[in-house]
């Protein structure tokens, strides 16, 4: 039963894209849980802000290491060895798998006998038992990236295969760990439960593809050669991914530093909404890329430039049609999606109205970056690594700036503060700085996206920009009245329900996400978007079988 279901095929990147989505769906459900859980457990204070630091390093190699090699080589090059011999595709991934665990555990050793120095630079705000707690987190996760490297790994080779089902499933046995660890590690060991529950979550997430990965025709072999050509150009292609990955995460390095040395908490406001912020971009924006990716890169093998422009201007509108609209629902019912979601136990109104604010700046640049991703990832399918690792360093390098700048700006009274606030409605939180974090996010981001679509342009030509331009403007369109929509039903509600009971809210938020959701879905079908006829087509074809 377990092969049947999740050694299927996806033939194509809508597909693949759905599958993906509905499993990141479910993925960010539990995730949205496990922060409810930490929240209510927890309150936005120490103990969070200790949690969210000592996650940082590991996640940082986990991404660096790892995610670069996956996405900027591995697909490419075994999609490559396997057009011309699946002896020589599997023999390249033993090795590449490896050499490179034995690297993982060699450098995840070292780095954590250095821990307690590396969180005197990420979290120099943290001192006493609170420093002492954060570097006992971090060795015990330090077992995480090695699990979790190995099976990212085996994620990009069976997306080569097209198994889409069984990759996306990782990610949800990775949030069903970690809640296990909170519901039941924590009451037997306290904060350090979290930690064994990230463990055990990147164990299932490595554990759930092992038999798709037998099923596809790998088995082990002993092989350890770094001279071997297949890898050499791997690590060539990765190092620049490799570069750009650590500079997004020394990004969020630096703002956990910033963070650690406001008041008590600002780490866990900043890294909940960013928890937040980040579920469309996992459901919509990362389910498309990764689709997509494979095929892209199999049309630059196959030299069809045309085919490989029309699908990219495809999945880059699917993206926009699906994104704006969320971001507009995100900023006006932020406080209710942070309350239905977060409002519980230890989790006070105080605390509410900050990670509210910090998730309706960041829902200004959802859509940049979740293209972001999809852009970046057709130049992987070019081999061309170095773009957006460039773009990634200079961007890093604008928000660090904007970080230091809007959180000084935002430490006294003047105009800028006060207009924020007053747009962001916390007019009773007098520690706002947090607020600056998110700000030098956004903009940045925006910044990247832009300067990404120009290198693109100058790289390929015109990548059908005519029809893209089109498109946004029915898109921004139904979206502006999906916002009036939701705004007006959100507004009528509150006359009807209890504000101060979970259900009341629920019914507002819901109610109104309907009735913004319908007037756009009617709006994009009067002004004849193409994208809503391509997704009532995948869903016809569904119904039907096909």
């Amino acid at each position: 039963m377990y092969n049947h279901i999740f050694n299927s095929k996806s033939k194509t990147i809508t597909s693949a894209a759905g599958i993906l989505a509905a499993a990141a769906l479910i993925s960010g459900l539990l995730g949205l849980f496990r922060d409810r859980l930490l929240a209510g457990s927890f309150g936005a204070g120490d103990e969070l802000d200790v949690y969210y630091a000592a996650f940082r390093i590991p996640d940082f190699i986990s991404f660096v290491l790892i995610m670069g090699a996956i996405s900027a080589a591995i697909i490419p090059i075994f999609s490559e060895y396997l057009l011309r011999s699946h002896e020589q595709a599997w023999r390249f991934f033993s090795n590449l798998v490896n050499l490179f665990f034995i690297s993982l555990i060699i450098i995840s050793g070292i780095l954590i006998i250095f821990v307690p120095q590396i969180l005197s630079i990420i979290a120099p705000g943290f001192i006493g038992d609170k420093k002492d707690a954060a570097v006992l987190l971090t060795r015990i996760m330090f077992l995480s990236p090695i699990l979790l490297g190995i099976s990212n790994i085996i994620s990009g080779i069976l997306r080569v295969f097209k198994r889409f089902l069984v990759t996306s499933l990782a990610p949800i046995m990775y949030n069903l760990g970690i809640i296990f660890g909170i519901m039941f590690f924590v009451p037997l060991m306290g904060l350090k439960g979290l930690a064994w529950g990230v463990v055990f979550g990147a164990f299932l997430h490595f554990f759930v593809q092992i038999p798709i990965l037998l099923k596809v025709g790998f088995r082990p072999k002993k092989v350890l050669n770094f001279s071997e050509p297949g890898f050499l150009r791997a690590v060539k292609l990765t190092i620049p991914r490799a570069i750009g990955l650590a500079a997004g995460q020394i990004n969020l390095i630096v703002i956990t530093a910033i963070g650690s040395t406001l008041t008590a908490g600002s780490v866990a406001v900043f890294s909940l909404a960013n928890n937040l912020q980040k579920l469309p971009i996992t459901l919509i924006a990362i389910s498309f890329s990764t689709a997509a990716f494979p095929f892209l890169a199999l049309y630059f093998s196959k030299k069809d430039k045309e085919k490989l422009i029309q699908e990219f201007s495809s999945v880059f509108r699917q993206i926009l049609f699906l994104i704006v609209p969320v971001s507009i629902l995100i900023f006006i019912l932020r406080a209710q999606i942070v309350r239905v979601i977060l409002g519980t136990g230890k989790f006070g109104w105080a605390d509410t109205q900050l990670t509210a604010a910090c998730l309706g700046i960041f829902s200004f640049a959802i859509f940049a970056y979740a293209l972001v991703l999809l852009i970046s990832k057709t130049f992987y399918a070019f081999q061309n690594t170095k773009i957006p690792a460039l773009v990634t360093l200079f961007t890093v390098g604008l928000n660090i700036v904007l970080c230091y700048f809007f959180v000084w700006a935002l430490s006294f009274e003047n105009a800028f503060q006060r207009f924020l606030i007053s747009f962001l409605d916390i007019q009773g939180i007098k520690e706002n700085s947090v607020i600056g974090l998110p700000l030098a996010l956004a903009v940045s981001g925006i910044f990247q996206i832009s300067l990404l679509l120009v290198l693109l342009y100058k790289k390929i030509g015109d990548f059908r920009i005519k029809e893209i331009f089109e498109s946004c403007i029915k898109i921004l369109a139904s979206s502006v009245l999906l916002g009036f929509a939701c705004y007006f039903v959100r507004q009528y509600i509150a006359e009807f329900v209890d504000m101060q009971t979970f259900l009341g809210i629920f019914s507002q938020a819901a109610l109104a996400s309907i009735a913004g959701v319908i007037v756009f879905i009617a709006s994009a079908f009067a002004l004849k978007s193409p994208e809503i006829k391509a997704l009532k087509t995948v869903i016809s074809r569904k119904i039907n079988g096909d």
